[in-house]
Parts: C-alpha cells; structure tokens; sequence
C-alpha cells in the first residue's frame, strides 16, 4: 500500500473516530461545539494581537518566545494528558501489516487533524505575519509556518511512543496528578511575568535576552527565520530553516524507531510489578490513630483513595497546589489579602462534593452497609473527616505563609475563622449535594470528570453547591466587614472561635439533613454513580 493513500486511511481514521465520539450522547457534541467555537475565537483573537505587532521593535521576542511555549506544551501534552486522543497509542496498530516508515508519515498526517493543530496555525501564522517585511520573508514564511506546526506535532508524537508503555501502565497514569501542579504554576508564573512586564520600564524589552537563545531551538528558529529575512540576513534565515528541518527529520527518525520496538518487542512494562511481593499488606499504623468502629473504617478508606487512585490523587494534588500558589502569589505581588487565604479552603472544600460517585463502580459495597439514615449519616461523617483532617492543618498552614509574606499578623485569627467557616459550610453544602445530584467519574479517562449526558448535573451540582455555601458563609463575612469598617481591630481575635464554632454546626447541619436523603435515595444514587 502506497504511503498516500495509507495517509488518507488515517485520516478518515482520525475522523470516524471523532464522529463515533460525538454520536454517543448530545453532550458531547454540544462540548466539542462549543470546544471548537471559543478555541477559534481565541485563536483568531491571538492572531489579531500578533498582526498588530507588526512594526513593533519588540515583536520578534514576543513572536519567538511564543513559538518556543507552543512547542512546550505540544511536548508536555502526551505526558499530562494521555486519554486526550485515542490515536496518540501505536500500541493498537501492532497487529497491524504495516511498516514504521509509511505508518510514521500516515500518523503525522492524521495528527494534523483536530482542534489542538488548528490552534497552532493560528498562532504561527501570526507570527508570521508579524514579522514578514518583503518579497524574500515572504517566501521564508511560507515553509518556515508548515515546518514548525510538523516539528510541534512530531515532537508530540515521539514523546507520546517513547513514553507510551508508560502512560497505559497503571503507575504511569500517576502522571496526570503533575498537570495541575504545572498547570498551576505556569499560569502564575506568566502572571507574575506579564505584571512585571507592566511595571518595568523597558518593557517588552526584557523579553529580548530570553529571545536571544530561543530564536535558536526549534521550532522557533523557524519563526525566527522570518525575521532574520527582513533584515536582510539571508544566510541566518536559511541557517534557522535548515535547523527546524533537522529538528524534524531527527524526531521522525526517533518516532520511527520507537515505533519499531512497540511493534517488535514484548511488553515488558509489567514485569517489575509481577515480581514484587504479593502478600497480604501489613499494617501501616494509620488505624491507631483513628477512630473505631465503622468511622475510622471509612477514614481509613478514603485517604487510601487519596493516595492510591490516581483519579483521585490528581484532584487532590491539583487542588492543594492552586490553594496554595494562588494567595501566595498574590501576596508576593502586593495584590493579595490575607483573608484571600479561605481560597485554599474553598478548593479543598469542592472536594467533598459527589462523595459517593469518587467511588465509581465499588458504591455498590458502601450501599449494601447503608440501610438507615443513621448508617448514611455515620458514613458521610467519617468521609467529612477525613477531608478535614487534612483541610484543617493545610488551612492553617497556608494562612500563615500568607501572613509571612503580607507581614499582616494581627488579621490572621479572623481570616482563619473566616476560612474554618467556609469549610464548614462548604462540607454540609457537599454532602446535601451528593445526596442530591449524584454523578458518575469514568476512570477509562483522564481526562472527564462527568459521564456522557451527566456534564450539566456536575456543573449544577458543584456551582449550586459553592452558590450555597457563600450565602450560608455570609454571616462571618458581613461580621469582619462590620469590624474593620468600625475599627474593632482590637476584637477581631473573636472570630476565630466564632467562625469555628460556626462552621462546626453548619457542616454538622448539612451532613444530618443530607442522610436521610442518602438513605431515602440510595437506589438513584447507586444508578447515577454507575451510569457509564
């Protein structure tokens, strides 16, 4: 079979699979709808921007380091994100007659295909017509776009072969639980960055160093090319082309070969976990420290889930990262309050939102001990307690850190007990919410939090459910208000306990209401919660 039409069978590939996708359920096409709509108009606006940096002294730093970030994130992709495209695992291609020359150019085609490469020609020929300035730049332009969208995309494909006996491996899923901590941290730190830019005098200027050593690696060399065009500098520009291609012909090269050890090697990416010690596990001590009884049981459970299931695992970790970069930032930018602190708490406390659908298909187990609301009652208790044994010392930990860097100590009780209040009313809100609207996680996924059809019942749930807890948060808001505008400073140490005290009883409300709804519903419940 000829190269071309392997091509165009992938191609067609790529898009039966999308097509099949979206005839599952309406929620999916109205999400890749609304996906493609707000990414083009994002994408066109980007474009916009770039455009009118033509002229600018300071547009090819800007053009350069933004070709540099977009093959970032096309390298990262695979690693954080691998349930994102089906096609990203050759593995299922194996069994197939093909040979890795003709399968590698057939799979970069199709990979062109999608919202994520229609983004990049966006960007990048933005870029180009930033920076182009004659007949020649023209002409650079016009291979330096396609080669640097083929180097992202290649660059994306070979680390997801390289890496893929590792993404499908169990362990290997852990590595979804580091996007949120990247994530986190990138935006902040572009943030930071673009603040900076702001309050300097120089300006986009100080992009210039940084540019100076990107121009050189690919993909961006290419886009530099351009601007190396403009100038004059003919040989540089052909220099940087030449670079990008190399790029690309030594990323193909690499994909081909990794694709040629999937298809000739055996898959070895267990056999270090056969060989370990399949005994039954021992104690790890965490029982003694908890309570006895059917509370401590369910604790145990839950911060087993914690740690053990990566689905679970990367919700937490993504959420204690934002909570804690996010007041933090704003705090070294001079921006922030120290009251900000309760945002940590607020993350943490989305957590206890749909308990029982974080179980999956093992519900069924929890439903069989439930027979009464005193049983629901003694099971979202124990679950709210485990979250609070963890919220409770992080709350504290970070509104401390916060008061460091502010150097504002004496508002610290208050925007503690502030915090302790919004937890409490956060966990009552989220046990009536998961008694109330239930919703299944699939864990094929790494990607969806809501099985086809149940997107709009997660949004209500988890928006109502902060809607809520704001309105029941009010009376400790409107009280620190009412202190500092009538100068109490001296007495604001009294909401601490107050909002202990109150955040106790609303948590202990939310939870008592929610367990007869959980006894009373538990059939719909177990439904919702293995739907998909």
């Amino acid at each position: 079979m000829g190269t071309g039409r392997l091509a165009g069978i992938f191609v067609r590939l790529k898009l039966s699979l999308l097509r099949n996708g979206l005839r599952q359920s309406s929620g999916r096409r109205i999400v890749f709808v609304l996906s493609l709509v707000l990414t083009l108009l994002f994408a066109l606006g980007q474009l916009l921007g770039l455009v009118l940096l033509r002229g600018h002294d300071h547009a090819a730093s800007v053009v350069v380091l933004l070709a540099g970030v977009l093959a970032l994130g096309w390298a990262v992709m695979p690693l954080f994100f691998p349930g994102g495209d089906e096609t990203l695992d050759p593995t299922r291609l194996v069994m197939l007659p093909l040979r890795p020359g003709p399968l590698v150019t057939a799979l970069l085609t199709a990979s062109l295909v999608g919202i994520g490469p229609l983004f990049s020609l966006c960007l990048l020929l933005g870029a180009a017509l930033a920076l182009s300035h004659g007949l020649f730049a023209f002409a650079v332009s016009v291979a330096a776009v396609p080669l640097a969208l083929l180097v992202c995309v290649a660059l994306a494909r070979a680390v997801a072969a390289a890496n893929i006996r590792l993404l499908t491996s169990r362990k290997g899923r852990d590595l979804a639980l580091l996007s949120g901590l990247v994530i986190a941290v990138g935006v902040q730190v572009v943030n930071f960055g673009a603040q900076r830019l702001g309050a300097s005098d120089a300006g986009l200027g100080e992009l210039n160093p940084a540019a100076a050593v990107v121009r050189w690696l690919p993909p961006a060399s290419a886009i530099d090319a351009i601007d190396s065009a403009s100038e004059g500098s003919h040989g540089v520009a052909l220099a940087q082309l030449a670079l990008s291609g190399a790029a690309l012909y030594a990323l193909l090269w690499w994909w081909r070969r990794s694709l040629t050890r999937l298809m000739t090697s055996p898959d070895g990416s267990t056999l270090a976990a056969a060989a370990e010690r399949t005994g039954g596990e021992g104690s790890t001590g965490l029982h003694r420290l908890l309570p006895e009884g059917r509370t401590g049981t369910v604790m145990q459970r839950s911060l087993r889930y914690i740690w053990r299931d990566p689905k679970t695992k990367a919700a937490w970790v993504s959420m204690l990262a934002v909570g804690l970069i996010v007041p933090l930032f704003n705090a070294v930018q001079g921006t922030g309050s120290l009251y900000f602190a309760s945002f940590a708490t607020g993350m943490l406390g989305m957590l206890m939102y749909n308990q029982f659908g974080q179980d999956a298909s093992a519900f069924w187990l929890v439903a069989q001990t439930i027979s009464t609301a005193r049983d629901a009652y003694a099971e979202l208790r124990a679950r709210a307690l485990a979250l609070l044994l963890i919220a409770l010392p992080y709350t504290v930990v970070v509104t401390a850190l916060t008061a460091v860097v502010l150097g504002d100590w004496r508002a610290a009780p208050s925007a503690l007990g502030l915090s302790f209040a919004v937890l409490g009313a956060m966990l009552g809100t989220g046990a009536l919410a998961s008694a109330r609207f239930p919703y299944s996680i699939p864990q094929d996924s790494g990607y969806k939090n809501a099985a086809p059809g149940q997107g709009a019942l997660a949004w209500f749930s988890t928006f109502g459910g902060l809607f809520a807890a704001g309105l029941l948060s009010g009376p400790l808001i409107s009280a620190t208000v009412w202190m500092h505008m009538t100068d109490a400073h001296g007495d604001l140490w009294l909401l601490l306990p107050l909002g202990a005290v109150y955040g106790l009883l609303i948590g202990w409300a939310g939870v008592r209401l929610a367990a007869p709804q959980t006894a009373k519903r538990l059939p719909e419940i177990l439904t919702a919660v293995s739907k998909g």
